[in-house]
């Protein structure tokens, strides 16, 4: 894969697509450049990076599916978020957390 360099003028205009609302996924596909290169090219900016975290609607579900038994992972899979979103969500929201590992499946 070949390097591509940004333009002053490029970066200009992805710093206003990122203060308009543009993830750092929607930026890396329109620049052809890496999300981390792009994040890189705003903080060069001084810009500060937004933190995606799970909507304040899916918080009862997510505990929900979490307190049934799905991982952080899943939850977050479900919700198109980090596994580390969802834990700070529902550290947030009380939620004991479960120890990493294997699941422990009920046996039948």
């Amino acid at each position: 894969m070949t390097q591509t360099f940004l333009s002053p003028a490029q970066v200009d205009k992805l710093v206003a697509l990122y203060e308009a609302g543009a993830t750092l996924v929607e930026l890396g596909e329109r620049f052809s450049i890496h999300r981390r290169t792009a994040a890189a090219h705003l903080l060069r900016r001084s810009v500060p990076i937004r933190r995606r975290g799970l909507d304040e609607c899916h918080l009862a579900e997510a505990v929900e599916l979490y307190d049934g038994g799905l991982t952080l992972l899943e939850v977050g899979l479900r919700f198109g978020v980090s596994q580390q979103a969802v834990r700070r969500a529902l550290e947030a929201q009380g939620v004991a957390i479960r120890p990493s590992g294997r699941r422990v499946r009920a046996t039948v």
